[in-house]
Protein backbone atom coordinates (compact mmCIF):
# COMPACT_ATOMS: atom_id res chain seq x y z
CA UNK A 1 0.00 0.00 0.00
CA UNK A 2 1.18 3.41 -0.78
CA UNK A 3 0.61 6.09 1.40
CA UNK A 4 0.62 9.98 0.97
CA UNK A 5 1.40 12.17 4.04
CA UNK A 6 0.59 16.02 4.94
CA UNK A 7 1.62 17.83 8.01
CA UNK A 8 2.29 20.80 9.85
CA UNK A 9 3.93 21.88 12.61
CA UNK A 10 2.80 24.99 15.00
CA UNK A 11 3.24 27.33 16.16
CA UNK A 12 4.54 29.38 13.38
CA UNK A 13 7.41 31.66 13.13
CA UNK A 14 7.65 33.37 9.48
CA UNK A 15 10.92 34.75 9.65
CA UNK A 16 12.67 32.67 11.12
CA UNK A 17 12.30 28.27 11.12
CA UNK A 18 11.31 27.06 14.29
CA UNK A 19 13.33 24.17 16.26
CA UNK A 20 10.45 21.97 15.69
CA UNK A 21 10.30 23.02 12.06
CA UNK A 22 13.76 21.71 10.72
CA UNK A 23 13.60 18.60 13.03
CA UNK A 24 10.40 17.86 10.82
CA UNK A 25 11.99 18.51 7.39
CA UNK A 26 15.16 16.46 8.55
CA UNK A 27 12.89 13.56 9.90
CA UNK A 28 10.87 13.44 6.61
CA UNK A 29 14.12 14.30 4.25
CA UNK A 30 15.72 11.27 5.74
CA UNK A 31 12.95 8.76 5.90
CA UNK A 32 13.47 7.24 2.12
CA UNK A 33 10.25 8.48 1.46
CA UNK A 34 9.61 9.94 -2.26
CA UNK A 35 8.17 12.83 -3.68
CA UNK A 36 9.24 15.18 -0.81
CA UNK A 37 7.47 18.63 -0.54
CA UNK A 38 8.95 20.51 2.32
CA UNK A 39 7.11 24.23 2.71
CA UNK A 40 6.35 26.88 5.17
CA UNK A 41 2.81 26.07 5.39
CA UNK A 42 2.36 22.86 4.87
CA UNK A 43 4.41 19.39 3.73
CA UNK A 44 3.75 16.47 1.84
CA UNK A 45 5.80 13.01 1.24
CA UNK A 46 4.70 9.81 -0.12
CA UNK A 47 6.03 6.21 0.29
CA UNK A 48 5.38 2.62 1.07
CA UNK A 49 2.96 2.10 4.09
CA UNK A 50 5.55 0.95 6.71
CA UNK A 51 8.03 4.18 5.35
CA UNK A 52 5.31 6.62 5.78
CA UNK A 53 3.87 5.08 9.23
CA UNK A 54 7.58 4.54 10.68
CA UNK A 55 8.24 8.33 9.59
CA UNK A 56 4.49 9.67 10.99
CA UNK A 57 5.81 7.77 14.63
CA UNK A 58 9.25 9.94 14.39
CA UNK A 59 7.31 12.85 13.02
CA UNK A 60 5.22 13.07 16.14
CA UNK A 61 8.23 12.31 18.66
CA UNK A 62 10.63 14.64 17.98
CA UNK A 63 8.71 17.39 16.73
CA UNK A 64 7.03 17.79 19.83
CA UNK A 65 10.15 17.32 21.81
CA UNK A 66 11.42 20.00 19.81
CA UNK A 67 9.27 22.51 21.17
CA UNK A 68 5.60 21.72 18.77
CA UNK A 69 2.75 22.42 20.55
CA UNK A 70 0.46 21.07 17.58
CA UNK A 71 1.09 18.85 14.48
CA UNK A 72 -1.77 18.41 12.27
CA UNK A 73 -1.74 15.47 9.82
CA UNK A 74 -3.27 13.30 7.32
CA UNK A 75 -2.80 10.51 5.81
CA UNK A 76 -3.96 9.23 2.66
CA UNK A 77 -4.11 5.77 0.86
CA UNK A 78 -2.12 6.71 -2.86
CA UNK A 79 -2.58 3.50 -4.07
CA UNK A 80 -4.42 0.72 -2.65
CA UNK A 81 -2.85 -2.19 -5.11
CA UNK A 82 -6.25 -3.20 -6.12
CA UNK A 83 -6.27 -1.63 -9.70
CA UNK A 84 -9.01 0.26 -11.00
CA UNK A 85 -11.66 -2.15 -11.39
CA UNK A 86 -11.02 -3.03 -7.60
CA UNK A 87 -13.56 -2.83 -4.95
Amino acid sequence: MRLRVEFTTEPFDLDEAPAHALVAREVIETAGLDAVDVGPFGNTAEGGADRVLTAVDALLRKTLEAGATRVSLQVNVVDDGIGEGGR
